[in-house]
């Protein structure tokens, strides 16, 4: 194993990482936080330390200087031991604890890209870009459509892509009256459902394969007035049959395309969002219990019964503890099975007895097995 290799952790231990950096805090800004993203070279960012490290010189208070001091000092050395920054990136966390002078330095690859070049020295840890690395990313299909324009995207997680940007060709008004009025307007109506066909099939063309791999959630589709109404009556002989059992019931009022249509739907979207994983958590908890009075073999619980039934290709779901040492690791060999993973809210009230009875690992079997 290469000494890049060695640096790079799981989701897991990144976990453990942010629950440790977030018990850190200062009365004065020295706590550093630097992000390195792939393909930033390593001697522009020690040539930054080193000018930062010049200026410290300024600081009034000898404590808070000494306590920067320390933790530039400690990145610095850190990466003199870098060749090149990991395919994912780096990241790094030094700094002192003023009360009692414990000093805390941690340099690691993480599990999926660094997003952006960061650094700052504050009186907490910015732990805030890895936290959306280890978020249980539920992914959500976002379509905004009006009778000319269209975004498709995805929201998973707390990340919002840009999968696909359409525009349609619809003439502006025709003011002759009579029968080439009518006859412009139902030119119009064509070249507009023309158009909601292509828009249908770009979605069939991004959403199945996420369908098909049992990892979309649900599609929220948004726009203008009532076009995105019109476009699911004039689409639905377009959509995929699967397309159409994922679209949520509640449409939403957006006003732009691109980018920004999207955060606007996304952070509309949130009650949906939210009311959907909690009635699916619900509906699985509900489905576990009545298999589990009825006794009828479907019911599986402890760490053997669910293993072995996974190995076996049996698992139709699992309910899982976050909190779990082996969380990470279970949920990632049950989506190679196929098997719907459900994380444990504790806003649901069975949540504490699954935890305390099953030790936090329930599921229900496709099928019996001896």
């Amino acid at each position: 194993m290469s000494s890049l290799e060695k640096l790079t952790v799981d989701k897991r231990t990144l976990k453990r990482i942010i629950r440790e950096l977030k018990k850190w805090k200062a009365p004065a800004t020295v706590l550093l936080s630097l992000y390195i993203p792939p393909g930033r070279p390593i001697s522009d960012v020690a040539s930054l330390l080193r000018t930062e490290y010049s200026i410290t010189d300024n600081i009034k208070l000898k404590r808070t200087r000494d306590a920067v001091q320390r933790a530039l000092s400690s990145a610095m050395d850190r990466l003199s031991r870098m060749q090149k920054v990991p395919p994912n990136g780096l990241v790094l966390f030094c700094g002192e604890d003023m009360e009692t002078h414990d000093f805390i330095c941690l340099m690691f690859s993480p599990p999926e890209p660094v997003p952006v070049f960061f650094y700052r020295t504050d009186k907490w840890f910015h732990t805030e870009f890895l936290e959306e690395m280890v978020e249980h990313e539920e992914t959500f299909g976002l379509v905004i459509v009006e009778r000319d324009q269209a975004t498709i995207g995805l929201l998973k997680g707390s990340r919002i892509q840009v999968l696909e940007e359409l525009e349609g060709y619809v003439p502006g008004k025709h003011h002759k009256g009579g029968q080439s009025q009518r006859r412009f307007d139902r030119q119009i109506e064509q070249f507009v459902k023309g158009f909601y066909k292509e828009v249908a099939e770009a979605m069939n063309k991004h959403f199945l394969p996420l369908i098909e791999k049992n990892a979309l959630k649900a599609i929220i589709v948004g726009g203008p007035g009532y076009a995105k109404q019109d476009f699911l009556e004039e689409a639905k002989e377009f959509l995929d049959y699967r397309i159409r059992q994922k679209i949520a019931s509640e449409l939403i009022d957006v006003a732009y395309q691109g980018p920004a249509g999207l955060r606007e739907l996304s952070i509309k979207a949130s009650d949906i969002i939210a009311k959907n994983k909690y009635a699916e958590l619900v509906k699985a908890i509900e489905e576990f219990k009545r298999h589990l009075v009825r006794d009828d073999g479907l019911a599986v619980y402890g760490d053997k019964m669910v293993r072995q039934a996974l190995e076996m290709g049996a698992l139709k779901f699992i309910i899982l503890d976050e909190d779990r040492e082996d969380a990470e690791a279970l949920a990632e060999e049950a989506k190679k099975y196929g098997t719907e993973v459900y994380f444990l809210s504790d806003g649901v009230p069975e949540a504490e007895w699954i935890k305390k009875t099953f030790k936090g690992l329930v599921g229900v079997l496709r099928f019996k097995i001896a």
